[in-house]
């Protein structure tokens, strides 16, 4: 059996975790060991937080919709009733787009919204 060395692979491993720790601070983006445990930790947080900008996201366009209803004399849950009622398959995020550029539209919705 021919005796194996590791100095190519590692030193690609460690060349590919030392970039992608570029940029943080201290031994975290010198020190291998440090920097993959750090590399670690901040992939489960994008992890995360890639699901909380959705959740973000959706809070906002909620938020958008229920001010534009209110001036209009509707509470957001009657009027989301309302147009499942009316089978209109508009999603949150182009109902608040429509409620912040496009107010004439938005009143239609509205009013259909209030007729069901």
């Amino acid at each position: 059996m021919p005796r194996v060395k590791y100095n190519v692979a590692r030193k690609k491993r460690v060349k590919k975790v030392l970039k992608k720790a570029k940029g943080q601070y201290g031994d975290r983006s010198k020190q291998y060991i440090q920097a993959k445990r750090s590399l670690m930790h901040s992939m489960a947080y994008a992890t995360r937080d890639r699901k909380n900008r959705k959740r973000e996201w959706r809070r906002l366009w909620i938020s958008r919709i229920n001010a534009a209803c209110r001036e209009l004399g509707l509470s957001y849950n009657v009027f989301i009733a309302g147009l499942k009622k009316a089978k209109v398959a508009l999603d949150r995020k182009s109902l608040a787009e429509l409620a912040v550029n496009d107010v004439k539209s938005f009143k239609e919705l509205v009013e259909l919204a209030k007729a069901k």
